[in-house]
């Protein structure tokens, strides 16, 4: 799932990091801008990158089909490039033999534990009929390229895949070693996804410090306009409840006030009434703080006063009246399916609904069903938990961390902002999150915040966007790899 951040309607303490680990990353990326790459390896780099993308697009790695076959042509890739067969490893669960996985490693000096980027090979069914273009193609026009996952997230695929060979080609180790793993099942929310799989029954192989998250990340601009490159410090975690109402039922000649449709109904207009608290993290301080840098007047006062501790009831008002900023300042809950009745000449005997919760990092799923329960205000009302919370404590939004990505990001656009987000949506981050493992979403594939086709028909990335992110991984994978903590 490519991370749906919060748009800009207006404009075209660290949860599971201990103090410790939070200062160990401090120096972990203490280190000087370095050189800009030379122009004939760059070029070089994205005709590789391109011929990745290609490859990529081109084998249809949908939950029917799997990873394995995509992920083994990537280690063909690999292993001709030089890389030890011991460092490049395909592995499947056995009873799941069509979700492979592959990690790579390259070698660095041995200075400080390795740098893990996970990137998911997995993508989201796409019908032929429904395009304008073969989905399982690549397709270039008006310098777009069309194919299912060039956004989510075989272009970031590509890139990181690109990177990674060229930091080999330079054949200079770097201070430490960098391990992509490449992994299966992110989009079903299947049985096997990779990163869960790898972490349970091969954490040795993808141990590090600090996991990237290019599907975590976003870089958004409008009306061609880029406006910032974030960085995913966390995401909020959905859970499901059900609702549930029954009754004795009857002939619908004879209606009753016990009807359990009716009874539904009332307790879910009072949830779409449920506002919960306004409950800001740190990383939706810093959200608010600098995204007010891209706003103008009442809006950017409002950003300011929020992150500030400051906003009024009105402005919190103007603010909550906003979708996409809504979302950054309170868990919500919300009616996804109902069903009920079953014969149209009978009174129901039951009548269900679905609850679906994206819970703001800090907060439990226990409080949070325990203010629908007072919202709903209905005692007959069973909840039952349909999907279980998974936990995801925020990442520190180390400033270190920060201030890596800002330079690398001002050397390729500047003027663009950098923006410490946390996701409504999830991510493979998740897992490596409940790990222990301080993890970021960054990706510097710009997309349309008017026009994102993540998962949807025609999907598509810029041959410019595609390119400049080819530069951003490579610059960012080498200065992260380049630091002595």
């Amino acid at each position: 799932m490519k991370n749906l951040a919060a748009r800009c309607p207006s404009v075209g303490s660290h949860a599971g990091v201990p103090v410790a680990l939070g200062a160990a990353m401090l120096a972990l990326f203490s280190f000087g801008a370095g050189a800009v790459p030379a122009a004939a390896d760059a070029e070089a780099t994205r005709a590789l990158g391109r011929d990745l993308l290609k490859e990529l697009i081109e084998i249809n790695s949908t939950h029917a089909h799997g990873s394995t076959v995509i992920a083994k042509s990537l280690a063909d890739r690999f292993l001709a490039e030089g890389f030890a067969p011991a460092d490049v490893v395909l592995l499947a669960p056995p009873d799941h033999p069509t979700k492979g996985n592959l990690v790579v490693r390259l070698r660095g000096a041995g200075h400080g534990a390795p740098i893990l980027y996970i990137c998911h090979l997995d993508v989201v069914e796409a019908k032929r009929e429904d395009w304008n273009f073969d989905p399982f193609k690549l397709t270039e026009k008006d310098g777009w390229l069309y194919g299912r996952g060039t956004i989510d997230m075989k272009g970031q695929d590509a890139a990181v895949a690109a990177s990674l060979i060229r930091l080999k080609r330079e054949g200079k180790p770097p201070a430490r070693d960098i391990i992509v793993a490449f992994t299966a099942d992110e989009e079903s929310e299947g049985d096997a996804n990779g990163v869960d799989w790898l972490l349970k029954t091969h954490r040795e192989l993808i141990d590090g410090s600090l996991v990237i998250n290019p599907d975590g990340g976003e870089a958004g601009m409008k009306a061609g306009r880029k406006l910032y490159v974030a960085v995913q410090t966390s995401e909020k975690v959905f859970m499901t409840l059900g609702l549930t109402v029954t009754d004795k039922g009857g002939h619908s000649s004879r209606p009753t006030d016990s009807n359990p449709i009716y009874r539904l109904a009332n307790a879910l207009a009072r949830v779409s009434q449920l506002k919960f608290p306004v409950h800001l993290t740190e990383t939706t301080k810093l959200y608010f703080s600098r995204r007010a840098q891209l706003e103008q007047g009442v809006v950017r006062a409002d950003f300011s006063a929020i992150a500030a501790g400051t906003a009024d009831a009105a402005a919190i008002g103007r603010l909550s009246a906003d979708v996409e900023t809504n979302i950054m300042l309170r868990t919500t809950c919300t009616a996804t399916m109902m069903d009920g009745g079953h014969a149209e000449n009978a009174l129901p005997q039951r009548a269900r609904a679905s609850i679906q919760c994206r819970v703001i990092p800090g907060e439990t799923p226990e409080s949070v069903a325990a203010t629908l329960r007072n919202a709903i205000a209905d005692p007959s009302i069973v909840i039952s938990t349909i999907t279980a919370a998974r936990p995801s404590p925020e990442s520190a939004p180390n400033p270190a961390l920060l201030a890596t990505v800002e330079a690398v990001t001002h050397e390729i656009w500047p003027g663009v902002i950098v923006l410490p987000e946390m996701s409504p949506g999830a991510s493979d981050s998740a897992y490596s999150r409940s790990a222990g493992m301080p993890s970021y979403g960054i990706d510097g594939i710009f997309d349309d915040l008017d026009d994102g086709r993540a998962h949807g028909r025609d999907e598509r990335i810029g041959v410019t966007a595609f390119n400049d992110d080819i530069e951003f991984t490579y610059r960012l994978m080498k200065r992260l790899a380049a630091s002595r903590p």
